[in-house]
């Protein structure tokens, strides 16, 4: 294993810097947590670590060519610090994840900067062909897969509820309108905190709904009824 030269050094760093501020920006354009800096700033640190991984196994096997009567106990793990970006990387991948009560958001700004990190670690320890093709694979994950697969995730949506037959039909014409498939519902009622003795009833609909249309815009409608109670995006 040979030492980094200059010449190395500065095209790895340089195309760390490209591979990297290309990924950033797609997340910073679409104002994901993680932007152009922190996978700029990811990947060179990635890359750096692993430069320095290679000068130390180089220096070691130098320093043993020369000390024949000690080289048998010198050890080198050219993987050790490597390692440590593997893992340690899932700390600030840990800080872009946000968990909210109703929703999860971050995961592939996360992951994003995971592949960054293993981007850099490639192009720091000499391999071109295994960074670049990394880094449009990321890319394509990013951007391209997004486009060609149209996944409607399901959620759970919860009504509480006066006037049954009333308010379902109200529910079932919103849902017709908008084009929010109905892949199952749960009926349930409860006597305590009704109008007026009425019973109070709650369904939960498992809702598949159109891409244009946001969680927040459904929540506001539905509220809009002098009959809802309570409508809410729930957890799965």
């Amino acid at each position: 294993m040979f030492a980094v030269s200059t010449n190395d050094l500065l095209i790895r760093l340089g195309l760390a810097t490209l591979m990297a501020g290309i990924i950033g920006y797609n997340r910073e354009q679409h104002s994901h947590p993680a932007g152009m800096r922190t996978h700029i700033l990811v990947c060179l640190g990635a890359c750096i670590i692993a430069m320095i991984q290679q000068q130390i196994a180089a220096q070691t096997i130098a320093f043993a060519s020369t000390h024949h009567e000690i080289y048998e106990v010198i050890r080198a793990d050219p993987a050790r610090l490597i390692a440590q970006v593997v893992s340690g990387i899932g700390f600030l991948g840990a800080g872009t994840i946000i968990v909210t009560r109703h929703n999860i958001s971050g995961l592939t700004t996360a992951a994003s900067l995971w592949a960054t990190a293993g981007v850099g670690l490639a192009i720091g320890m000499g391999y071109y062909e295994i960074g670049i093709a990394g880094a449009l694979c990321v890319l394509i994950v990013l951007t391209v897969l997004k486009r060609a697969i149209k996944i409607t995730p399901i959620r759970k949506f919860e009504v509480k509820y006066i006037d049954r037959v009333t308010t379902q039909a109200f529910i079932k014409t919103y849902f017709r309108e908008h084009k929010i498939n109905v892949v199952g519902v749960a009926f349930s009622t409860e006597k305590t905190g009704a109008d007026n003795g009425e019973p109070l009833y709650k369904n939960i609909y498992r809702i598949e709904m159109p891409r244009q249309m946001n969680y927040a815009e459904l929540v506001d409608d539905i509220s809009q009824n002098d009959n809802i109670r309570t409508a809410r995006m729930i957890t799965l």
